[in-house]
């Protein structure tokens, strides 16, 4: 097999590179800039050198490019960190959904603002009692007329301060399973009855949030698909959110930091590099079949897992080599505090392990 960069490839990755540290020099260094880097005007360069959508299809406005090259864009955006957070979930999850499930009317009112970076979404989906157990999720949306009602409250709901739009999980049928009767509806964030509390992290940062809804009325042609059957729509979302170049290299500028001031006369620091390097090797080839759709059907769940628990791995390292200074309440040190959000952020690893072990390899689940 062929692991070489084309050269055309090779010059996307210097544009990108380029490109990245000049957003870093201009708007700052982020860490996890996938999630902590809000900027409204660097979406709108992302979307004017058509960054955003470029594997969706051209029919669609998108770029309509092979699904590597967004790879190795995100990778360089990412671990230079460049503040990409205010285009990436519309990128990743809203406009592939809704090219998927969408009707032509939902399309053309919301895929250009999402391509021209103009339009920031955030996601309705964890609940306060509903976690990783998505299909026990309890906000509800009632139809009145041509209208859904909505109530019910969100957390962890990253950017729900600055998005324009929410993509919500509800429940809009109670008598089925807990898997049945869930849909998705778009919900305009200035539509009167949502209150959004942000939530300081430890690090400081305020893009996670509550979200209160309280007789949210939103026109039923928002629904996405097929009313009370979004539990797989929504299954399709995570598979773009979890086998993606983002849970790998989330903290690869610290790590560039790190091992630039390492002992590298130590063998044992010398082992330690190694192994993450060659970690990072085998996260991205995880990463690069699920681009390619190369993985079997839920494996990202895997890949999730393998690249988060690297990304640990990767803070540990970088603790260890900086000591003390490790502890001065500064960009580096709030890139540390973060790391154990890795493997809770879009499924705990414990979650992962149950899909891998049931969805993937078929075992048996445990007696109860």
């Amino acid at each position: 097999m062929d692991f070489s960069w084309t050269p055309e490839q090779q010059a996307l990755r210097a544009q990108a590179a380029q490109v990245s540290a000049d957003a870093v020099a201009r708007y700052g260094r982020h860490n996890d800039s996938w999630i902590n880097g809000f900027s409204k005007d660097f979406a709108l360069e992302m979307g004017s050198l058509g960054w955003i959508g470029m594997t969706w299809p051209t029919e669609y406005g998108g770029g309509g490019r092979p699904p590597i090259d967004r790879l190795i864009v995100g990778e360089e955006l990412i671990a230079a960190g460049a503040p990409i957070a205010a285009m990436w979930f519309a990128d990743r999850q809203m406009g592939p959904t809704l090219i998927k499930f969408g009707t032509p009317d939902q399309q053309a009112e919301f895929l250009p603002g999402i391509l021209s970076g103009e339009t920031t979404w955030c996601i309705g989906m964890s609940e306060p009692n509903s976690g990783s157990d998505l299909a026990s999720l309890v906000t509800s949306a009632e139809r009145d007329g041509d209208d859904f009602v909505i109530n019910g409250q969100k957390i962890w709901t990253s950017f729900g301060a600055e998005a324009d739009y929410c993509y919500l999980i509800c429940r809009t049928d109670t008598t089925g399973k807990p898997h049945q009767g869930i849909s998705e509806i778009i919900i305009p964030m200035d539509t009167p009855g949502i209150e959004v509390r942000p939530i300081t992290d430890m690090t400081t940062n305020r893009h996670f949030c509550e979200v209160f809804f309280t007789d949210v009325r939103v026109p039923a042609v928002n629904l996405v698909g097929v009313e009370g059957n979004a539990f797989k729509q929504t299954m399709a979302q995570l598979e773009h959110e979890r086998g993606g170049i983002d849970r790998l290299v989330s903290n690869q500028a610290l790590y560039a930091m790190a091992k630039a001031r390492a002992d590298t006369s130590d063998p044992r620091v010398r082992q330690t590099i190694a192994r993450l390097e060659t970690n990072y090797t085998l996260g991205r080839i995880l990463v690069t079949r699920e681009t390619l759709r190369q993985a079997p059907a839920g494996f990202s769940a895997a890949t999730k897992c393998f690249c988060t628990e690297h990304e640990i791995a990767v803070a540990e390292f970088v603790a260890s080599t900086l000591g003390a200074e490790a502890t001065l309440w500064d960009d580096v040190s709030r890139g540390l505090v973060y790391a154990p959000g890795y493997t809770i952020m879009g499924g705990t690893s414990n979650i992962m392990r149950n899909i891998l072990g049931e969805r993937v390899l078929g075992l048996p689940r445990e007696p109860r």
